[in-house]
């Protein structure tokens, strides 16, 4: 479980985060929506210590995050950023193989090329593992981040718009082998993400954020009304049943 307690970040005396109480179960995949400038991803960045609190606390499976040694957390949870600056000569190989580090400290050993392969199979780049990034599409690029994510083998995996400049297949196709890493693998998955329904069709919970506060949390058919989806994006909104779930209309 992760757990918000009074979590606060300030930036000016009109614009902060929080305070945050929130608890978000263990297992499955957690969808955090809302606006432009909403908050999401302060959350996500917070959540994974890439960014500090100005007040409460958070823990990971007990762990509480400002505390705990780096190289331990670690190895609890792996975080992936919106914005990606390794440079372009890395193969998808050894992209994928710095999810290692925090095991191997650099030294590969068989085991952690057997978790390399394994990832690399989970998203379907076993052919492109040789291929250069810069040789690659924007779906497979991202495939191969989010692979190096899941090498890191923790059970808790965030991960900030991964379906960002990806077409519709792409995105599918992502958010297909996140609910298999969470199915089969036990994975606790918190994204962020844009489209609402996207996170009504693959997401177990959602929270919906705005202006730094979170309005709404639970299971999707919760959170997945008129009026929360009404209220959080400042626009009418009208929710039908889908043939996979709530699906949002807007007009």
């Amino acid at each position: 479980m992760i757990t918000l307690d009074g979590v606060r970040k300030d930036y000016t005396s009109e614009v902060r985060i929080g305070p945050v109480d929130l608890a978000i179960p263990a297992g499955g995949i957690t969808a955090l929506i809302g606006p432009n400038g909403a908050g999401k991803s302060t959350l996500l960045t917070l959540i994974g210590r890439l960014l500090g609190l100005d007040a409460g606390t958070i823990e990971i499976a007990g762990y509480d995050v400002a505390r705990t040694r780096s190289k331990d957390l670690a190895k609890v949870v792996s975080v992936l950023r919106q914005e990606n600056h390794f440079i372009t000569r890395l193969t998808v190989r050894q992209l994928v193989a710095f999810g290692r580090f925090p095991h191997s400290k650099g030294r590969l050993t068989a085991v952690d090329e057997e978790m390399i392969s394994q990832a690399i199979d989970f998203f379907e780049l076993a052919d492109l593992e040789g291929r250069y990034l810069d040789e690659l599409s924007g779906g497979q690029r991202q495939r191969a981040y989010v692979a190096m994510v899941l090498c890191q083998d923790t059970e808790f995996v965030l991960l900030d718009e991964p379906l960002n400049n990806l077409d519709m297949r792409h995105s599918v196709q992502m958010m297909k082998h996140l609910h298999r890493a969470a199915a089969e693998l036990g994975r606790t998955i918190v994204i962020v993400l844009h489209d609402v329904n996207f996170a009504s069709h693959y997401a177990d919970y959602i929270c919906a954020v705005k202006d730094g506060a979170v309005v709404e949390f639970g299971p999707c058919a919760q959170v997945m009304t008129a009026p929360v989806l009404t209220e959080v994006f400042d626009t009418p909104v009208q929710v039908i049943d889908g043939p996979n779930g709530p699906l949002a209309v807007y007009y």
